[in-house]
């Protein structure tokens, strides 16, 4: 699956067969940050806390985003929001997470 499919699968009722870091992100589209939040935190690899990073700084909690960017081994990112998740989700798309 590339991007654009993914990004297109977020119009339906259920999500296809993901990574929960992947579902994170796709639940996150729909949002349903909870739902988002709790698939990020199942995954405990470096893509589940890329991720979870990614959610806590949308959320507005810089230091606990900090935090899961340090366990990803990732900068804290600085780009807007829906630019972190598109890159995100294509790098965890292209197997690069």
């Amino acid at each position: 699956m590339d991007l654009a499919a993914f990004r297109a699968s977020i119009s339906a009722p259920k999500p296809p067969a993901l990574s929960p870091a992947l579902r994170a992100l796709w639940l996150d589209a729909q949002g349903n940050w909870d739902g988002a939040h709790d698939a990020a935190q199942s995954d405990e690899g470096g893509a589940g806390d890329w991720v979870h990073a990614y959610l806590h700084r949308k959320e507005g909690d810089a230091s606990n985003a900090a935090y899961w960017y340090r366990r990803a081994r990732k900068p804290v990112c600085r780009t807007s929001l829906d630019e972190e998740w598109a890159a995100i989700a294509d790098a965890l798309l292209k197997g690069e997470g």
